[in-house]
């Protein structure tokens, strides 16, 4: 008993409610968004004024206008249209008795006053909605009920349906003319499944979409964070040169004094345990985050590797040219080497995501600030897809942001893009770090 309230509960759950659930729009253009509504609309009045004609019952065209009127109503409420159908299915039974003649086709149905005297073999007779107009609606109603419903509620309405119909002709036989209600059944099943099978392809189109967004967005968050991993790393190695030399000069310091007072010692040894100290936290932080990322400690490149880069690039076959303006200086170990990877970057993108285009890079050397300019035409031919469109301009801003510098980028009026930065450099600070 308790099995049978709890299934009674969930049926009353699932087909007693009169929820709204409007018909998706269509995507694409905005014009063609309603097109899936038209069709309905247009659909239910065909179906609804059809058929006609002279000696016909009218009560049979009254009840296919009505059962129009619950498909239109299904596109937004699509449970109480339904068993707006269940209604009109069972006063259907009764007063919309019509007869079909067998040498007419089927759905063409007529007043029975124009076969009497005929024998039954001649004419059979019909319930609504039995009728051609009847059976297209009602399948109509469930086909737009399984676009909105679970398939399991979808089932639960086509089971009530069915045994609706069977009730009707356990109670009046002599309305199945020719095993009609067995068509209408068929034709019920196949609209359920198909609307069922629509909806599974739109809620997995749907979640592939979210899944594709998600992936898009966690793809840019570990961009970013393996290029800020990146960056430490490449930090690491300069702050750890720039150590090195330190706890070096403590310990010689010493040595290049006659007789040095013991607070110089002292001070100078405390100097170089802090620089040794801090040296090996730097070290340990690097070991996280080399981790199997990279196996070797190569050096890190400079601006004065810029030509080697540039040649590996026209040796790809991009058309590029290079200008340096003013007067070219050395820069500290981090606005070199972020410079560089900057340019790097950029070249890149360009050679991704507009192959066949001629590139330009301009760095200028300003008093206490270095411009970049790299600036690519319109392709050549059609770029191949590319799952990690944006990301390299996410390394690009961090480095900048890093050292109190602005990035601009975008497209160029021209078909092209550019990729514009601005650095601050501490000529002084550079000169020292390289003497």
């Amino acid at each position: 008993m308790s099995r049978l309230r709890k299934a009674l509960a969930t049926l009353r759950a699932d087909l007693w409610t009169t929820a709204l659930d409007p018909l998706p729009r269509m995507g694409g253009p905005r014009a063609l968004s309603r097109l899936p509504h038209a069709v309905v609309v247009l659909y239910a009045t065909a179906m609804g004024l059809y058929p006609g004609g002279e000696g016909i019952d009218p009560t049979v065209p009254l009840l296919a206008m009505a059962m129009a009127a619950a498909m239109v109503l299904a596109m937004w409420r699509p449970v109480p249209a339904w068993w707006a159908t269940i209604v009109l299915m069972v006063a259907g039974a009764r007063a919309g008795m019509v007869y079909v003649a067998n040498d007419l086709s089927f759905p063409w149905t007529v007043h029975p006053e124009a076969y009497e005297g005929l024998p039954f073999s001649q004419a059979r007779p019909l319930a609504f909605p039995w009728t051609g107009s009847g059976v297209a609606l009602q399948a109509g109603v469930l086909f737009l009920l399984a676009l909105r419903v679970r398939p399991r509620v979808a089932v639960k309405a086509l089971a009530i349906t069915a045994l609706t119909g069977v009730a009707i002709v356990a109670l009046m036989p002599e309305a199945n003319g020719g095993g009609l209600g067995v068509t209408a059944l068929m034709a019920d099943a196949v609209a359920v499944a198909v609307g069922a099978g629509v909806r599974q392809l739109r809620t997995t189109r749907t979640r592939l979409e979210a899944q594709e967004g998600l992936t898009a967005e966690e793809r840019a968050r570990r961009t970013l964070l393996e290029e800020r991993s990146r960056i430490a790393r490449e930090l690491h190695d300069v702050v750890a040169h720039h150590m090195s030399v330190i706890s070096i000069q403590a310990q010689v310091a010493p040595h290049l004094v006659n007789d040095p007072p013991q607070e110089l010692r002292e001070n100078l040894a405390g100097i170089r345990q802090n620089a040794v100290e801090a040296l090996t936290e730097l070290r340990r932080v690097l070991g996280v985050l080399r981790a199997q990322d990279q196996p070797g400690d190569a050096p890190q490149p400079t601006l004065d590797r810029l030509d080697e880069l540039l040649a590996n690039v026209r040796g790809a076959g991009v058309t590029l040219t290079a200008e340096i303006a003013g007067r070219a200086r050395p820069l500290s170990p981090g606005v070199e080497l972020s410079a560089y990877r900057i340019v790097q970057e950029a070249l890149s993108n360009a050679m991704r995501h507009a192959p066949g285009a001629a590139v330009t890079v301009r760095l200028e050397y300003r008093p206490g600030s270095l411009a970049i300019r790299v600036v690519n035409g319109p392709p050549g031919r059609p770029a191949r897809p590319s799952p990690g469109a944006g990301h390299g301009l996410l390394g690009m801003r961090e480095r900048t942001a890093m050292l109190g510098g602005d990035l601009v980028a975008g497209p160029t009026p021209a078909g092209g893009y550019e990729v514009s930065v601005f650095l601050p450099v501490d000529q002084e600070k550079g000169i020292q770090a390289t003497s």
